[in-house]
């Protein structure tokens, strides 16, 4: 799953960064609403963590934006406004969850996998299987053939995407899409080289297989 960080507070985006990575998610960072937007335009992310007092454009703004264009991204306010006009107000917005600050990690934690449940029909921390392949997301934990096998973070990511397409083509674009922070920043060569790394530890035979013009995907 991916989260997007909206908040000016730059330590606080920081640690609740670091926490989600931990935790398994891929996370994006921005400081202001615009950019929030922009990278939203740019970006799939299955939840926003949206702080109300944002420079440039409100967080009420963004939200208000993102449900006229009917983004799929769950939105969670987080504020420091934590009466009950604040909240109900908030939600009148369109957010789709409310959490005061300060807030407890655990919790904004739980919300969020509950948020992304409600994004898709399928559960976020389903087991995806293929190929032999089989993958606990929430765990992060991989097997081929009942094998253990170690990855890390941003080859959980990689196979996910890949596992969750159900054989079909990832292009190299869309899988930084999904299983990178900050795309933007990366090209096909990252993923060549993620892929590549996937693909050793996974064992032979090889599964994933790379289609010129069309992608990666798991047979």
């Amino acid at each position: 799953m991916r989260v997007l960080i909206v908040e000016d507070e730059v330590e606080l985006a920081e640690t609740l960064a670091e926490g989600l990575r931990l935790d398994g998610f891929g996370v994006g960072v921005v400081h202001d609403g615009a950019a929030a937007l922009q990278r939203l335009a740019e970006s799939d992310f299955d939840v926003v963590l949206l702080d109300r007092d944002l420079p440039v454009l409100s967080g009420d703004a963004v939200c208000r934006t993102l449900v006229a264009q009917r983004h799929p991204a769950r939105i969670l306010m987080l504020t420091a406004a934590g009466a009950v006009g604040d909240r109900v107000r908030g939600l009148d917005l369109g957010a789709d969850d409310y959490l005061a600050k300060p807030f407890a990690y655990v919790e904004l934690l739980a919300r969020i996998r509950a948020l992304g449940r409600r994004r898709g029909d399928a559960a976020p921390d389903a087991v995806l299987e293929r190929g032999g392949v089989r993958l606990d997301p929430v765990r992060r934990l991989a097997e081929r053939d009942g094998r253990p096998v170690r990855l890390t973070r941003r080859e959980l990511a990689v196979l996910e995407a890949l596992l969750a397409a159900d054989g079909g083509h990832l292009s190299p674009r869309r899988l930084l899409d999904l299983a990178w922070d900050d795309p933007r920043e990366h090209g096909a060569a990252t993923v060549r080289l993620a892929v590549h790394t996937l693909r050793k530890k996974l064992g032979h035979p090889w599964l994933i297989d790379n289609t010129p013009g069309l992608g990666y995907r798991i047979e």
